[in-house]
């Protein structure tokens, strides 16, 4: 068996005593029963993902920020030079973006990950060089890479997750590639069966002309697609690097029993990957945040994840899942420390 496979079938769907467990907590617990609204579903949900009532709090937090390039970016979907994406993986290293500068007053980690950029990196501290290949080809002319890179970069993912998932109570999805909004919006596409129109976003500020561009080559890669083929396939043929190690790291997250928060519409583009592979994996993920990329809030829909925050956010990076983590500890910490009725001595409602 390969390292994906052995995954999916490490992965199970949550407890569902120990989710119903934190559920009757939450309704004896000193406040009125349901008054923390959305947050015991995250409570109930970290239950189900420990198999503990009530769980071990989520953290110290992680972010995991895969970096890829594209060949799309021939097709001239965006203004920025692709030497970029090397760039901003140096500006993570160096502790200088704005997940580093989250995850500082977060107290969270920041790894970098180079899956799929064009050029080498040098080696860093909190860098990992997981390269499969030096980006990926051109999805409006052929297939973004094989199905043995799909494979290997999902895997990296895997990998990473388990690393993390050793010292950290929760993971954080981060990403960086120049025009990976592209290779998102085909995605999505290709899962939710959406318009390219309908999916495709402005990334980073595009124009009109930019834009109109943007959602023909979706089309065109698209085209290719029978609508028949396997989740790997479609990875293969329409997605990029940073999206398999992505869509691997929220497998390796579930098969670890721990939560991973997932950021914008890379990060749900991946996830509708990782949904398709095996659809349990997606019971121990968290919506952080619903960007104003298009695409993703049809791919949070088609997961059922309700996002936590809504802040126009479209940078990236982990950002948007950082953000939220608090909130996921939030919710753990007053399963945990809230205390009931009884034990309170408080009288309850008649």
């Amino acid at each position: 068996m390969t390292l994906l496979d052995q995954t999916v079938a490490a992965i199970t769907p949550r407890d569902h005593a120990a989710e119903h467990a934190a559920r009757e907590r939450l309704d004896r617990m000193t406040k009125p029963p349901g008054s923390l609204g959305v947050l015991e579903d995250v409570a109930a949900q970290l239950a189900g993902t420990a198999g503990a009532c009530p769980p071990p709090l989520p953290v110290p937090a992680a972010v995991a920020v895969f970096a890829g390039d594209h060949g799309v970016h021939a097709q001239g979907v965006t203004p920025w030079p692709q030497e970029v994406t090397a760039q901003m993986v140096a500006n993570f290293a160096a502790g200088g973006a704005v997940v580093n500068a989250f995850a500082a007053q977060l107290g969270a980690d920041v790894v970098v990950v180079d899956v799929g950029v064009a050029s080498p990196s040098a080696p860093a501290p909190g860098f990992l060089d997981r390269n499969v290949r030096r980006g990926t080809a051109d999805l409006a002319e052929g297939p973004a890479m094989t199905l043995d890179e799909a494979r290997r970069a999902v895997e990296v993912g895997i990998g990473v997750a388990a690393e993390l998932a050793a010292d950290h109570g929760c993971l954080v999805t981060g990403d960086m590639g120049i025009t990976n909004t592209t290779a998102s919006a085909a995605l999505v596409c290709a899962f939710t069966g959406a318009a390219p129109a309908e999916a495709t976003g402005r990334g980073t500020g595009v124009d009109d002309p930019t834009l109109a561009r943007k959602v023909a080559v979706v089309e065109r890669a698209l085209a290719r697609l029978d609508g028949g083929r396997d989740p790997l396939t479609v990875l293969a043929e329409v997605g990029g690097l940073e999206h398999a190690a992505l869509a691997g790291f929220v497998l390796g997250a579930a098969a670890a029993r721990v939560p991973v928060v997932l950021d914008g519409v890379i990060a749900g583009s991946a996830a509708l990957v990782a949904a398709a592979l095996c659809p349990a994996a997606v019971e121990h993920a968290l919506a952080g945040h619903v960007s104003a990329e298009p695409g993703h809030a049809l791919a949070l829909r088609h997961l059922g994840l309700r996002p936590l925050l809504g802040l126009d956010l479209r940078l990236g990076e982990g950002t948007g899942a950082l953000l939220a983590s608090p909130l996921v500890a939030a919710a753990a910490r007053a399963l945990a420390d809230v205390a009931t009725f009884d034990s309170a001595g408080v009288t309850e409602k008649s």
